[in-house]
This record gives structure tokens, C-alpha cells and sequence, in this order.
């Protein structure tokens, strides 16, 4: 039998050697992660990672040899789909979450669009959040080397600093990490493997809704306020998170649905590989009293949804948007245009998804 309400689906990634398989193993003896689906991705012709995993078969599906993040995606798919049947027949009599342990090669953003993309899979699991574990040793240099460590990184909702038992307490390096990663990504807590006791529950439940509460829970998902911390070190533009922008929209008036809709669609048809990822919750005109949470990767939205109130007294619009290489004021202004302006007739969509430079008052 189904649960009443849709199953918490994780993302755990991180680049190679980032201490993931430690992380998960440690994970997995927690007894607050009972009744937990694992679902590991292997890379290459041998698997190893699976038999590091210290969980009984039952508990573990391993993915056929190939990249997560392309040759076995609609695998994916077919292995949430498979749990959803176990359950409804039942031969799983509970599952409480999906843990995705990606390869570390993997870009994140196909993943989350394998669960969010899919019209029957988003109403039996709801995208809990993305956590990238980071090497304490040489992060820095992973960083530094390899673009994929980055979009991990800048699409994570928590960041697990492993392997911190092997550098100093008060390192320099340490310290110099952590705040790069905080440039690349400023609304994700860094959490220490080695010293948060509460390891679970400070990774997991980092999505809108909010178990306890049984209601969304905006402040904890959007982490806004972090985003409004301007940054304004020198960045070498030969390191790739010099190309990262994170930033936060904010309209203080209802916006028209219609202009909501135009620059969501606008948006990801022309700059799709260059929006990681954008989030929010939106103040529509129709209705003001009920928002409208907006969740996206690249070009793949999750079907907005309706909350029944607003979770607290900011009745602000607001939009996370995390980008590579898309300059944070060409997305401002193309907000604006739409957002400062009468509403675009509609039969003028595709000619502005075309030509943006048609959006009257647009200037990029």
C-alpha cells in the first residue's frame, strides 16, 4: 500500500574518492534511515561500490554498469517505478526513502530530472534534495580540475565536508575550502562528517516539505537570505566556479500568472545548459493568498504546485537562481520585463522565446 504522502527521494554525489560509500555506510547504520531503498550507480566494467555497502541485498539495488547521469537514466526510472509496484502489491512492506548514490563522474541534473520529469513518478516521490559530499584534502584541487565537482556542488542542498580528520582543525586550506564553497553555493549548509552526531537528520528532510509539520517549510528549502550576502572576492577566471552565479529575485507585487509562466519558459528554452537550477515560491495574481512553489533543473520544472497559505509572514516573491555562465543581471532584467511591464499577449510566446531582444523594455 502506498503512503499517504509521496517518498523522500535523496541525491547523494560527490567526485571521485570523495568518501561517498564511507558516508553512506555510516548513513545506512543509523536507525532513523530504516526502511530505506538504496539505489547505487556503478562505472565501469567491474562494480566495487556495492560490496562496500553494509546493507542486507534485499535493501540494495544496484544499477547495470554505465553513468547514471546518461546510459542508465531510464533504468532509473524503471527502478522507482518497480518500488512504486512492490509497494502497491505488497511485496515491500514499508519504504520510508530512496537514497541515489551517483557515480562520482556524474553530472546531478539528469537524475533530478529522471524523478521530477516523470508524470507518474512525481506523485509517489517528492525530490527531498541533493547532498555532495567534499573532500577536506583535496577538494581544493578536484575543484580546481574537474567542472563536474563544481555542479555538484552549486546544485547541492547540503555539502558534507569528508576526510577532515586528516587536515588540521585550524588549517588554512580548511578554511580557504569552506569559503569557496560557500561563494559557489551560499545557501547550503557545510556539515563535518567527522563531527555532527545528528549526521541523518542534519542531511536529509532539506526539501519543502516538512515531515514534522506535515507542511512546507519555505525558509528551511529556499535558504533565501543566504543568497542576498553579496561576494565580492576576486575570482581567477581560470577556476571554474568563476563562472557560477547564485542569486535570489524578489517581487514585492502579485505577479500576472501568464508573465510568471513566459519567463520560466523563456528562460530554459534559450539558456537551459546554463540554469543549474532555480527555485521558489511566487506571489500570482489570481490568487494571493495561495503561492505557487516553482522547482526547476536546466529545462526540466517540476509541475508547479499550490500551497494552501503562505508558510510565514514574508509574502514576498522569491527566486533562487543558480547559473554557469548566464550573467545574474541578464536574468534580472529579463525578470523585469515581465514582471514591471503589462502582460505579453500570449500569441507572442514563441516569438520572444526566439528573440528575447523583442520583450518590450528588454535591454540585455
Amino acid at each position: 500500500m502506498m503512503p499517504a504522502t509521496p517518498i523522500p527521494v535523496s541525491i547523494l554525489t560527490g567526485f571521485l574518492g570523495s568518501g561517498k560509500t564511507t558516508l553512506l555506510n555510516r548513513l545506512l547504520k543509523d536507525p532513523a534511515l530504516r526502511d530505506t531503498a538504496v539505489i547505487i550507480n556503478e562505472f565501469g566494467d567491474v562494480g566495487i561500490d556495492h560490496l562496500l555497502v553494509e546493507q542486507s541485498s534485499d535493501g540494495v539495488i544496484e544499477l547495470s554498469d554505465g553513468c547514471l547521469c546518461c546510459t542508465v537514466r531510464g533504468e532509473l526510472v524503471d527502478t522507482l517505478a518497480d518500488l512504486v509496484e512492490r509497494l502497491q502489491t505488497g511485496s515491500i512492506g514499508a519504504l520510508a526513502r530512496v537514497v541515489v548514490e551517483t557515480t562520482g563522474l556524474a553530472d546531478p541534473a539528469p537524475v533530478l530530472h529522471a524523478i521530477m520529469g516523470h508524470p507518474v513518478l512525481v506523485r509517489h516521490f517528492r525530490l527531498d534534495g541533493v547532498v555532495v559530499a567534499v573532500d577536506a584534502v583535496n577538494g581544493d584541487s578536484t575543484l580546481d580540475h574537474h567542472e563536474e565537482a563544481i555542479k555538484q556542488v552549486a546544485v547541492a542542498d547540503r555539502i558534507v565536508l569528508t576526510k577532515t580528520d586528516l587536515v588540521a582543525p585550524a588549517s588554512s586550506r580548511l578554511a580557504a575550502l569552506t569559503e569557496r564553497l560557500r561563494r559557489i553555493n551560499p545557501g547550503a549548509p557545510q556539515i563535518r562528517a567527522d563531527e555532527d552526531a545528528a549526521l541523518v537528520g542534519g542531511l536529509f528532510e532539506c526539501g519543502l516539505y516538512d515531515p514534522e509539520t506535515k507542511s512546507a517549510d519555505v525558509a528551511r528549502w529556499l535558504r533565501d537570505e543566504a543568497y542576498g550576502q553579496r561576494h565580492d572576492h576576486h575570482h581567477d577566471v581560470n577556476r571554474h566556479d568563476a563562472r557560477i552565479r547564485a542569486f535570489t529575485l524578489t517581487e514585492d507585487r502579485p505577479v500576472d500568472p501568464a508573465a510568471l509562466e513566459m519567463f520560466v519558459d523563456l528562460l530554459r528554452s534559450s539558456q537551459a545548459e546554463h540554469l543549474l537550477r532555480m527555485k521558489g515560491i511566487v506571489c500570482l495574481s489570481d490568487d494571493p493568498d495561495r503561492p505557487v512553489v516553482v522547482h526547476g533543473v536546466q529545462s526540466i520544472f517540476h509541475p508547479p504546485a499550490r500551497l494552501d497559505a503562505w508558510p510565514g509572514t514574508d509574502r514576498r516573491s522569491r527566486l533562487v537562481v543558480i547559473t554557469r555562465d548566464l550573467e545574474e543581471d541578464f536574468v534580472r532584467r529579463l525578470f523585469r520585463a515581465f514582471t514591471d511591464r503589462p502582460q505579453v499577449d500570449m500569441p507572442d510566446r514563441q516569438a520572444l522565446a526566439n528573440n528575447p531582444l523583442a520583450i518590450p523594455g528588454f535591454k540585455p
